[in-house]
């Protein structure tokens, strides 16, 4: 097996920094030019039956009509208040078969939602199903390295491409980051002929590619704790504000026709040794900002780098990322926040 070659750090300066905002040192730009990791964090639920696009149309944000063998959706489900339960990637593995991509440990309680309104439907749902894995694939030459190996893919953020067992949806606008699905029964030989070509890495590397770029994900400790503007699924192609009813609608469309989000999206960081190796930063942690005691914002994703730096998403409000936004108190960790790499507009 081959050593894995590290690239020096990249500095990102944003706009809204004091000091620059140290970046992860992505796999992608280092020598080897594409990479892979299994995705155990990441689960599939299952839909299959005549009726399972249909009825996830009454159900969720995204716009299933628009669901094909070339298109993925991402979409979030929420509650009556409009909170987001889960967010998810739709992807049709057949006709009558659909999988919802979430956080693995939301699926049963995601599933146990869905399940009291699908009763009338020609539909079920297999929640505990692990007929199928989860990778990615990421890199400048991932996308041929995928061509190579399975026939044709995607070209475009979103676009999916499937086959007999397996499936692949792009990620990015580059063309750079993909998620793969495979049977239990491919995914071992795929696994060996991706070793090949391409260099195995860590989750946790993939997942700082998704922080930076901007791409909120819903964990056990956060469901049902924000609505979708608070994470920018407003702006990320999550919800669709021309489908029609869906659960929550009301809430979500009323905040984005008459309301402003209190809170919003950003990137943040800590530097290596910010916080005491006993403390632990989850999503959901409240965030603080100047002398108040009330949380001004919440840790939604985090996660570490290999020379100990935390990268986060936070949501929070515009004042309290003014003010600076601090870990655990007010006298906290001051976290370094820049914006999203996507244009949120102020309303």
């Amino acid at each position: 097996m081959r050593s894995r070659t590290r690239h020096p750090a990249r500095l990102l300066l944003t706009p809204n920094a004091p000091t620059p905002m140290m970046v992860f040192p992505y796999p992608r730009y280092a020598t080897l030019s594409c990479y892979y990791t299994g995705l155990g964090r990441e689960a599939l639920l299952h839909l299959k039956g005549p009726d399972a696009r249909s009825f996830l149309q009454g159900q969720v944000t995204c716009d299933t009509r628009k669901l094909s063998a070339a298109t993925a959706l991402p979409g979030t489900y929420c509650t009556l208040k409009g909170r987001v339960v889960c967010d998810f990637l739709l992807c049709e593995l057949a006709q009558e078969h659909l999988v919802l991509r979430m956080r693995r440990d939301i699926r049963a309680p995601a599933a146990a939602l869905l399940a009291k309104y699908i009763v009338f439907s020609k539909a079920k749902l297999e929640p505990e199903s692990e007929d199928w894995q989860v990778a990615a694939c990421w890199g400048p030459d991932a996308a041929n390295t995928l061509r190579d190996l399975l026939g044709a893919i995607p070209s475009a953020k979103y676009g999916a491409s499937r086959g007999e067992g397996f499936a692949v949806v792009q990620m990015d606008e580059a063309g750079q980051q993909f998620e793969c699905y495979f049977e239990q029964s491919l995914a071992t030989a795929f696994q060996a002929r991706l070793e090949q070509r391409a260099q195995p890495a860590a989750e946790s590397e993939w997942e700082a590619l998704q922080i930076a770029g901007g791409i909120a994900r819903i964990e056990a400790t956060t469901t049902d704790e924000f609505v979708p503007q608070m994470l920018n699924y407003d702006v990320t192609g999550h919800i669709s504000f021309n489908k029609g009813c869906y659960t929550g609608q009301e809430v979500v469309a009323r905040l984005h026709y008459r309301g402003t989000p209190k809170r919003r999206l950003y990137r943040a960081d800590l530097a290596p040794g910010a916080i005491a190796p006993a403390q632990k930063v989850t999503p959901g942690e409240p965030l603080y900002s100047g002398d108040s005691a009330q949380a001004a914002g919440n840790v939604v994703n985090c996660v570490a780098t290999p020379d100990g730096r935390l990268l986060l998403l936070v949501t929070s409000t515009a004042d309290g990322l003014a003010a600076g936004l601090h870990l655990f108190d007010a006298n906290g960790p001051l976290l370094n926040t820049g914006p999203v790499p996507y244009p949120v507009p102020e309303k």
